[in-house]
């Protein structure tokens, strides 16, 4: 060790607390609901010369833990350090240039200390519309890129601390809502400030050489960790394969592909025989495919310390042209909550056999994304975002979890009250989605079943998800979870969407609605090893009913 253990996890903590202040200021300052009550966004502090991360906060997604280090060191590429100056802040949404889609906006501040370019801090946040041909920026129908909003490769916001106010002007002017963007812009900022206070006192207290020494030993650590983690695993080649209903665009599957190789303490994930790129949006970009499987791993062994060390032992076959490495300008809005989750659950999926312990069985895995915006006499120009839950796996210790997030994040659902405020919807349901879970020794958790209605004037809704006809796999003789299954109300109608869990710019006025049910977990075990008396409490609690003789 090149420092002490005492300093080592003091420094640790230290770094992981300025994230998570930049976190918590975030969240507490913007004025979108997904961000500020969804807590759907992130932070982190990144290293001056090779932009790679060194602490992310605890309550940041995960999916941003390597799509914001490539984000970072594409400002680099672009800005070199020897044209930053105190006071820059740079602004990145291409999902092309290390992002996922174009909603997720990120800005990057470096930091200066004695006229040094000492570190960089960077946050994201799911700004609701940033323009494109649909309110909210989810849409199934779009086929190109230029569709899904305003696109902003890294670009000098601020410069010596005055606001590129030229560049702000043309970006708010093709955003609908766009004061509430201003506002939510200047909640980023000034997350990033109080980053930049946090490493203040940070090096006001520890030698420069000694914070380095610190994120050198640290990195080496979470390498090692992770190694040492991937030789629990026998070597082999694990494999797992599962499929979307279609793309949103062409009324076909598309399959997703993994393959895993085992190697000692390095590990290879293989995507080659996945579907090629496809014409709708569930494109995923190269840096949104490489942090979906490396939260895989998380999830297996979630107590290894973010930062870039534990990203060395992991090689990965993803060919460009493949739906994990699409080319400009193909769509990609659907990558986080679709594309991405189902990797997720593909790399769980392989390694169940050989970690029957650690991975439950199929998960929900989709977001059930909704965007809406319009105009209302009781709250304006609005637009909004939202998702919600479904059902984990049951497990070898319990059933799965109920209503869970989705496997990209660990952002909260909206709260209904919120939305209610924001929008102007009625909630007439919320609640569990009763015998959704697969049955099993250990059943799956359910989903949920929500119904909402317009309250006034008119809006446009969209709904991008999936799971319409594949279902969430049982594990070791447990049954799948059940599918989802959502409807619509439109004046005196009631119809499903033709592509099942996806719609584009439906028209809504006072009283149309939509009813959504999203899927369950699979059940872990046979469904005969269940304890007769956890059957009766689900029957008792009308979440089950009973059997038939």
């Amino acid at each position: 060790m090149s420092v002490d253990p005492i300093t080592l996890a003091v420094m640790r903590g230290n770094l992981e607390q300025i994230a998570d202040d930049m976190d918590t200021v975030l969240g507490a300052s913007a004025i979108s609901s997904i961000i500020a009550d969804a807590w759907d966004l992130a932070s982190g502090v990144f290293h001056p010369e090779t932009g790679e991360v060194i602490a992310q906060g605890p309550n940041g997604l995960p999916i941003f833990i390597v799509v914001m280090q490539h984000t970072v060191q594409n400002v680099l590429a672009a800005f070199p350090p020897h044209t930053m100056r105190p006071g820059d802040v740079f602004i990145v949404n291409d999902p092309y240039s290390g992002g996922t889609h174009t909603m997720d906006v990120k800005l990057v501040k470096p930091y200066f200390r004695n006229g040094k370019l000492t570190m960089l801090v960077g946050n994201t946040g799911h700004w609701p519309d940033v323009g494109g041909m649909t309110p909210g920026g989810f849409t199934p129908a779009s086929t190109d890129v230029y569709q899904e909003g305003f696109r902003m490769p890294p670009v000098r916001l601020m410069s010596g601390g005055a606001m590129n106010e030229d560049l702000l002007n043309v970006m708010l002017l093709n955003m609908r809502a766009a004061n509430d963007r201003r506002g939510d812009l200047a909640a980023q900022i000034n997350s990033l400030d109080v980053g930049c206070a946090g490493l203040d006192r940070l090096f006001n207290h520890y030698p420069e050489d000694t914070v380095f020494k610190c994120v050198d030993e640290l990195k080496l650590r979470s390498e090692q960790l992770m190694r040492n983690c991937i030789e629990q695993l026998p070597d082999g080649k694990y494999s797992f394969e599962d499929s979307f209903d279609n793309d949103g665009v062409v009324d076909e599957p598309l399959k997703i592909s993994l393959e895993i190789t085992i190697h000692g303490s390095e590990m290879t994930f293989d995507v080659s025989r996945s579907s090629r790129e496809c014409r709708g949006p569930f494109n995923c970009p190269l840096s949104s495919t490489i942090s979906a499987l490396l939260i895989g791993m998380k999830h297996i062994f979630p107590d290894i310390p973010v930062n870039s060390g534990c990203f060395v032992p992991f090689h990965f076959i993803i060919p460009e042209g493949n739906m994990y490495n699409p080319r400009p300008p193909k769509p990609v809005s659907a990558t986080t909550t679709e594309t991405a989750q189902r990797l997720i659950g593909a790399v769980l999926g392989a390694l169940a056999p050989i970690a029957p312990q650690s991975i439950p069985a199929g998960t929900f895995c989709t977001g059930t994304n909704i965007g809406i915006g319009g105009t209302s006499p009781t709250r304006g120009e609005y637009v909004n975002m939202f998702f919600f839950g479904g059902g984990y796996g049951g497990s070898e210790t319990c059933d799965g979890l109920t209503n869970g997030s989705t496997l990209v994040s660990t952002a909260r659902n909206t709260s209904i009250e919120v939305l209610e405020h924001a929008t102007p919807l009625l909630f007439t349901q919320y609640g569990i989605r009763g015998r959704s879970a697969g049955a099993g020794k250990h059943r799956g958790g359910y989903g949920v079943e929500v119904a909402f209605r317009l309250r006034d004037g008119e809006a446009y809704l969209t709904l991008v998800g999936d799971r319409g006809t594949t279902r969430p796999h049982g594990l070791f003789g447990g049954e799948p979870g059940c599918s989802a299954d959502h409807s619509f109300h439109v004046g005196s109608k009631s119809f499903k969407a033709p592509f099942l869990t996806k719609i584009d710019r439906l028209y809504l006025q006072p009283g149309d609605g939509v009813v959504l049910r999203t899927p369950g977990g699979g059940g872990y075990g046979a469904p005969q090893l269940r304890d007769p008396s956890l059957i009766d409490q689900d029957i008792i609690n009308e979440l089950e009913k009973p059997s038939v003789a």
